[in-house]
């Protein structure tokens, strides 16, 4: 019995894929000292590989202040706002499609709709096309991220949720991000 489950753990070690093909092989120019050819050789192998995921969002948190760059931004603490205070949302998107632009770069392109809900989930607000975000360039860079600020007048202390609609121009797929938060007196 011991040597039918191994032997059926063997066949899912010799279909690793091409990731696993791109980090061997950049490990080799590692190796070599080809530093830049390793680097290439996995940054277009997971731009590849994002390319086969389903659209989604990785990541969505409120920030303290606008984020400088990919990954560079400091977490609120917590959800919690005075009225007035802006709501900072940094948001990372994922599976995005880029598409070559006509003899140009690559593209790849979204647009973000706003959707504001009380606690019970009634829509108390909408904006349709809130953001739109362009990216151009030779790579599909999966380092993307979308800054989108809410300025909110005068709303009753409650709890509330704040959802953005991602939709991918080029597939049309749909990502949708929740915030939960509250505005207290």
């Amino acid at each position: 019995m011991r040597l039918t489950f191994v032997a059926a753990l063997t066949p899912a070690f010799a279909l690793a894929g091409p990731l696993a093909d791109a980090a061997k092989k950049a490990e080799e120019q590692a190796a070599a000292g080809d530093t830049v050819g390793a680097h290439n050789t996995i940054r277009d192998a997971y731009g590849a590989f994002a390319a086969t995921l389903p659209f989604s969002i990785g990541k969505a948190v409120f920030v303290s202040a606008p984020p400088e760059g990919y990954g560079m931004y400091a977490a609120r603490p917590d959800s919690s706002f005075k009225a007035g205070e802006a709501l900072i949302s940094y948001v990372e998107p994922v599976g995005l499609t880029w598409r070559a632009a006509d003899g140009g770069p690559l593209e790849s392109h979204f647009t973000v709709d706003l959707e504001l809900l009380d606690a019970k989930g009634a829509k108390l607000a909408e904006q349709k096309a809130f953001g739109s975000f362009d990216f151009k360039g030779s790579v599909r860079n999966q380092e993307v991220f979308a800054k989108l600020t809410l300025n909110l007048t005068s709303p009753p202390a409650g709890d509330y949720v704040l959802r953005y609609r991602f939709r991918d121009s080029a597939s049309g797929a749909v990502a949708i991000s929740e915030q939960p938060f509250k505005i207290v007196p």
